[in-house]
Formats: structure tokens, C-alpha cells, sequence
């Protein structure tokens, strides 16, 4: 048997590419499935930039509808992650933030329409400070409908957001099939059945995903079928309470929107004196360098 060559170190290894941040996630690692990630014991996840191909994933629109880029890019530039399908939501956006700070910096261009008079203003964004905003998320996991039911949930994975996106843009884009003026009443009629049929469908799919421990009078119930089972068959109360509960994390672990004062001017020409703008990425552009 012929001895395999013994692996040489790179002498061009220095030049490579070194961690530029480290980064604690707000689950601290909990929620991700086994073996889809490599927790340190530090908790402190080391952040690499981006390199020249992962900045190339952003210019194919495939890779970007169907989350494909995204994934790539988290697993190249944050190591431990090996499966960043498998990303819960609470966690994805201090790891976009982190690798977009370790790529271009702290400071981000953003831009933005002053309300009533559609002024375009050019701002910079802090990422630190978005970083800091994040380490305040939570996810409070049981829900205490009664006595004798309790419902634990957990956050999506970006799977699940993936692929709600895409069906969600498939609906949307046959809700506007349905405003064209040549389809006949009958047509048009079938059309938003079907789709407000589907948007039903996503709502009880992912609230039915999000829950992966029911506690009913004292007995353990983690199967997923008669989850989904009592998911699609609960009143509309305990349907609500859970989730009112999701909605809630969700609009507590969201970035939060920037508060904006108008000037003299500006007020002048009918802006409010202040104003609040979201924040929302676009990732084409979150991840392109002059954005």
C-alpha cells in the first residue's frame, strides 16, 4: 500500500482570511438540531469576512429567491455553523449584521424618503449598535393557555422562512393575476379562493412548526402529527393565545426602527417633526459593497 503524501501547511496561510469579530448568538446555541453547529465554550462565535465568491452568491438571483446564497455565505463566514438551513429566526439577523460588519465595517449607507415630502436622505446606520439592539432578544418558550395545558414553542428556522417567502410570493403573484381586467368573474373568483386558500394553509402550517411540546394534564405530547393534529383542530382562543405569544417575540426581537427628527425646512414642507423609519434589508444590497 502506497502512503498517502503527509498534508503540508499552506505557507500562503497567513495572508488568509482571520476571524474579524466574535459574536454570541441570543439562543446561546439552544434550538439548533444536533450537529448542525458547533457551539465553542466560550459561546463566542468567530466571524470571518466575506470572500470574493461569496460576494458573487449575491448576483444570482436564484441563489438569493431560494435561500441557497444565504446559507452559503453563513456557513463561510461563521464556521461553526454547519447547517445554516437550520438557522432559528432569533439568531439570523446578529449573524447577517456580524458578517456584514466584519465585511465592509461599521458603518452602513442606508436611505430613506422623509414621509409627505418623499426627500431622499442618505444616513449612516451604526452595525454595533444593531449588534448591541440584538443581544437584548429573548424567547420565552411555554405558553400557559390553562391549568392543564401548557404549549412550548420555539423560533423557525430559516428553512421555514425561506420557504414561507416563496409561497407567500406565489400567492401574492396570483392574487395579482386576479386584477387582470381579461379574466373572466367566475376565474377571478376561483383564483382568490385558491390563494387566500393557501395563505390560510402557511398561517396554521407555521404556528403548528413552531410548536414542539404540548404539556396536557400533566403528559408530554412531542409528536409532531398530533401536534399538527390539535394545531388544525384547537378552538380559535387557544389558536390565538399562541399566536398572540409568537407575534409578540417576534415584534420584541425585530430591529428596531430608527427615530428621525425632521428640520426646520423640512417641517417647513409639510414633514412631521419626527418620524420613525424600519429598518429592513434587502439582502442584494445589505451585502453589496457602496449600499
Amino acid at each position: 500500500m502506497v502512503p498517502r503524501p503527509a498534508k503540508t501547511t499552506n505557507p500562503l496561510s497567513q495572508w488568509m482570511r482571520q476571524p474579524k469579530i466574535y459574536i454570541r448568538l441570543p439562543s446561546n446555541g439552544r434550538y439548533w438540531p444536533d450537529q448542525s453547529i458547533d457551539i465553542p465554550n466560550n459561546l463566542e462565535f468567530p466571524v470571518y469576512s466575506m470572500t470574493a465568491r461569496d460576494e458573487l452568491l449575491f448576483k444570482t438571483p436564484d441563489a438569493l429567491m431560494n435561500g441557497q446564497a444565504i446559507v452559503d455565505v453563513i456557513q463561510s463566514c461563521v464556521p461553526n455553523i454547519k447547517n445554516a438551513w437550520e438557522c432559528p429566526t432569533l439568531d439570523l439577523d446578529t449573524i447577517l449584521i456580524a458578517i456584514r460588519l466584519a465585511t465592509y465595517g461599521e458603518i452602513m449607507p442606508f436611505k430613506f424618503k422623509v414621509p409627505n415630502i418623499q426627500e431622499e436622505i442618505d444616513y449612516e446606520i451604526d452595525l454595533r449598535t444593531l449588534l448591541d439592539q440584538q443581544s437584548n432578544n429573548l424567547w420565552e418558550e411555554v405558553i400557559i393557555i390553562n391549568d392543564e395545558l401548557a404549549v412550548h414553542v420555539k423560533p423557525l428556522t430559516y428553512r421555514h422562512l425561506t420557504k414561507t417567502n416563496l409561497k407567500s410570493f406565489e400567492t401574492n403573484r396570483i392574487f395579482n393575476m386576479v386584477n387582470d381586467e381579461n379574466l373572466p368573474e367566475e376565474q377571478k373568483l376561483e383564483i382568490f379562493n385558491d390563494s387566500f386558500g393557501k395563505l390560510t394553509r402557511i398561517t396554521i402550517d407555521l404556528l403548528s412548526d413552531s410548536v414542539f411540546k404540548i404539556v396536557a394534564d400533566s403528559q408530554e405530547v412531542t409528536d409532531k402529527s398530533h401536534i399538527s393534529e390539535f394545531i388544525n383542530n384547537t378552538d380559535k382562543e387557544i389558536f390565538a393565545q399562541i399566536q398572540d405569544h409568537i407575534k409578540r417575540l417576534k415584534e420584541h426581537n425585530d430591529l428596531k426602527p430608527l427615530r428621525v427628527e425632521s428640520t426646520p425646512e423640512q417641517i417647513a414642507l409639510g414633514a412631521p417633526e419626527t418620524y420613525n423609519i424600519p429598518i429592513t434589508f434587502n439582502n442584494s444590497d445589505f451585502f453589496a459593497q457602496g449600499f
